[in-house]
């Protein structure tokens, strides 16, 4: 009987699907990742008996990462139930490469893949792939550029990384344009015509003017004068009519994320994240969807019911599955994904925080897309105080429909209306003139940007809280108030200097461009290595005449940043001049020389302070000591040779527990002890700078082993161990603090097999989180630094012939 793997994006439909094929005759268990269910069943395939495994993807959701256990082994045949959308095309090829490896193989010409639409699909996959390829490698080559363009000249540039993006600098343009627009603003005073009139005791009725305000206070002067000359306002109409606010749409992912900023305080990215969440826990259907229309066949009433007990809103559900549901409006289907609703009931208590926030939003959008509208009366009164015109409006809740479930869509309460006609008069109160002034627009909100992007084709609704989020990660909008962005000094000069160069690489047109053409890949009706190559052929011309113009958006960067002579602080020695070079804070931090005009890099996301004075052997320069803390690891460097690998074996980015230098007292020749216990190529160093609390570290990954805590001086000797091949220690300790037997104070010995050093050492930041020897485990292999040396005086360390076995000596 022959295994049919089936894969559906989603685990409510994965479920749905098999209890339709199998009648409801079914068994079903935990994927082996935990998180997706498996739904077991036989039946028919293809004229065969067969069994069936019904599951889905939840990768895609966070990542393109696939885990290496797959419900695919041992299956015969995969079955294909992905979305027909361009997304949907390409996580079929990503199940395809994780599964058909595992799965039994064909016999001889024998199909195993089945798909509808198969065809479309790789056309479709290769326009995903397409604008991958294309968003790295415009993205690569400009970023690069203009990052060590800048860093090289400017100290104080807020920004570690100069990035741009095809959709990113776009997202940019939008903010950065609103900005424009109100730096230019000039404000401009007008007047305003106010009266009020009296209709019952105590109660007065503002009435708006026609002509709404003038510019010219002379002439305001003068309607205010006529004006005063009446005593009474007369009506002159009264109109009624009866009006309806709509319902929502059925929600998709750009709406719950303009709602999520705009009323929840959440940021895109944020509140993605929080959906993606809910989607993986089964509280909501999957949030990334375009669709604002509900399938034929959805079940409306029974997702509905499922609410029906919820406290929060269980009224107002009883009552429209008593009184009958309202069809939902008719939206936009993207033939993706239905609209997002929710899957079963919650409580804060489940959710709690920001999660129980957004599910009750997308709980309450989706009642009130099948509530009624909300129906109200507007009256207008129309009425003249001498020859100027003047109205009123007013507007009565008649029925309010889906405003009951979403009351910060209800209608606000109004002035309530005197019941007249026409011909009534109503004694004025007051005619009074106002000025004021014409206000700039306010910065962009994230739901503006969300609309704008939207609008434009910038991103896609996956995407787009990516691009904002990496603007703001950026340094080139700040969040403001009201979430309000707000472009900082660095994302307007950028912005600016696109402009003065070329324009088309800020403007949302030229990928708006690329998507139609994109869209053709997808279609079949262009050839996409034709479309690659001529769109990288247009940015790699745009390209060249960026570096060969980039004075242009200097000339702006000068005006707002501080050259690298003139900003940090004096830190170390330069090995070619002997001047002080400046430390530089500023992300990314580095040393700079302004005498040989010479920059330094310099390990980041740490400490960096200078190292007891002491020089590099090769270059003269002075080391420095970079640390990620007092429990964590630290090392020296030379700034020179961290940028110019001295050795072959070496390369940039080293500090001297990694530098292969043969006789210096810093690098890894004379301070390593052994290799990591963890990693594959790391080797654990002794931290010269960590006593009393004295620790080694690897020069590779993040293990930290502290041990002889107290102790007056560690040292590592010269001989090996004879079990294990590791560097022996020389420890001393003070008489008063020593923890060796016989009050000794000295003692040398292996730090993985001495039994006297064996409850003196403790093993941290590792995966396996016990001490490093509990002793009885016996000799230990290819644990050292090795007898032979590499050139350069690299440690060799031996390896395990049964790693496996090796490693598991070393923990209990």
């Amino acid at each position: 009987m022959k295994t049919v793997l089936m894969v559906a994006e989603k685990p409510s439909l994965a479920q749905s699907i098999a209890k339709i094929l199998s009648r409801g005759n079914m068994s079903s268990r935990k994927g082996l990742n935990g998180a997706c269910s498996v739904h077991e069943y036989t039946g028919s395939f293809i004229g065969q008996s067969a069994r069936f495994k019904m599951t889905s993807v939840c990768g895609h959701v966070m990542t393109l990462d696939f885990i290496g256990i797959v419900e695919g082994r041992g299956c015969d045949c995969i079955v294909l139930w992905l979305d027909c959308d361009k997304e949907g095309e390409n996580i079929c090829f990503e199940v395809l490469d994780a599964t058909v490896p595992v799965m039994n193989k064909p016999r001889g010409s024998e199909r195993t893949v089945y798909r509808a639409k198969f065809i479309l699909l790789r056309t479709q996959t290769f326009a995903i792939r397409r604008r991958q390829e294309l968003d790295l490698r415009i993205g690569c080559a400009f970023t690069r550029f203009q990052t060590k363009y800048f860093q090289g000249k400017y100290g104080n540039l807020d920004s570690s990384l100069i990035s741009f993006g095809p959709c990113q600098t776009p997202t940019l343009g939008f903010c950065v344009e609103r900005h424009d627009k109100i730096q230019s603003f000039k404000p401009e005073n007008y007047w305003v015509l106010q009266a009020k009139v009296s209709h019952e005791k105590d109660c007065c009725l503002t009435l708006e003017w026609d002509r709404v305000r003038v510019f010219d206070r002379e002439i305001a002067q003068m309607f205010l004068n006529i004006t005063k000359v009446a005593k009474e306002a007369k009506i002159e109409s009264v109109s009624k009519k009866e009006k309806a606010k709509q319902r929502p749409l059925a929600l998709n992912t750009v709406e719950m994320l303009r709602v999520a900023s705009s009323a929840l305080g959440m940021g895109p990215q944020h509140a993605m994240q929080i959906a993606e969440r809910l989607y993986t826990q089964g509280y909501i259907s999957y949030p990334r969807t375009e669709t604002t229309h509900y399938p034929e066949n959805f079940d409306l009433k029974g997702s509905l019911r499922q609410q029906a007990n919820n406290p929060y809103w269980a009224e107002t559900v009883k009552a429209l599955l008593s009184e009958g549901i309202n069809k939902p409006r008719k939206g936009h289907d993207a033939g993706d994904h239905p609209p997002i609703t929710p899957m079963r009931t919650a409580t804060e208590a489940e959710l709690g925080g920001d999660g129980w926030r957004l599910y009750e939003y997308i709980t309450r959008h989706f009642i009130a897309t099948v509530s009624a509208d909300c129906k109200y009366l507007q009256t207008t009164i129309a009425c003249s105080i001498g020859p100027e015109r003047f109205t009123c409006i007013g507007k009565t809740v008649i029925s309010p429909g889906f405003t009951e479930i979403m009351p910060w869509q209800s209608i606000p309460p109004e002035e309530s209306l005197p019941i007249c006609e026409r011909g009534t008069v109503f004694p004025i109160s007051e005619v009074r003139l106002l000025e004021k002034q014409t206000n700039p627009p306010d910065y962009l909100t994230e739901a503006e940007l969300i609309t704008l992007m939207e609008k434009h084709g910038i991103g896609t609704d996956a995407s787009i809280p990516v691009h904002i989020n990496n603007i703001c990660q950026r340094n080139y909008v700040t969040v403001e108030s009201g979430r309000r962005l707000k472009p900082t000094n660095l994302g307007i000069v950028l912005v600016h200097g696109y402009y003065k160069i070329d324009a088309e690489l800020v403007l949302p047109t030229i990928r708006s461009a690329v998507e139609k053409q994109l869209n053709l890949i997808a279609q079949g009706k262009a050839n996409y290595h034709q479309v690659l190559e001529h769109t990288l052929d247009i940015f790699k011309r745009k390209f060249h005449y960026f570096v060969d113009s980039i004075a242009g958006m200097d000339e702006l960067m000068e005006v707002s940043f501080s050259p690298l002579a003139a900003t940090g602080k004096p830190l170390s020695r330069c090995g070619k001049c002997h001047r002080f070079m400046k430390y530089i804070q500023a992300k990314p931090s580095r040393l700079h020389c302004s005498h040989c005009d010479e920059t330094y890099s310099l390990p980041q996301n740490g400490v960096i302070k200078l190292y007891k004075e002491l020089r590099c052997p090769l270059d003269d320069f002075e080391l420095v000591l970079w640390s990620s803390g007092s429990r964590g690891k630290s090392y020296p460097l030379c700034p020179y040779c961290y940028n110019h690998p001295p050795f072959r074996d070496m390369k940039k980015g080293m500090g001297c527990n990694e530098c292969t230098h043969p006789t210096c007292q810093h690098s890894l020749n004379m301070l390593g002890i052994g290799q990591c216990v963890e990693c594959e190529n790391g080797v654990l160093v002794l931290d010269p700078t960590s006593g009393p609390k004295w620790k080694m570290a690897c020069n590779k990954c993040n293990v930290v082993v502290h041990f002889f805590e107290n102790a007056h001086k560690v040292r590592v000797s010269a001989e090996t161990c004879e079990s294990c091949d590791a560097a022996l220690v020389d420890v001393d300790f003070n008489k008063a603090k020593s923890p060796l037997p016989g009050n000794e104070t000295q003692h040398s010995g292996c730090v993985f097999c001495d039994p006297v050093f064996q409850d003196l050492v403790e093993l941290k930041h590792a995966a396996m989180k016990h001490p490093m020897h509990r002793g009885g485990q016996g000799k230990r292999q290819g644990r050292g630094r090795g007898k032979g040396r590499r050139p350069g005086g690299r440690p060799n360390p031996k390896k395990p012939k049964d790693k496996m076995a090796a490693l598991a000596a070393y923990f209990v």
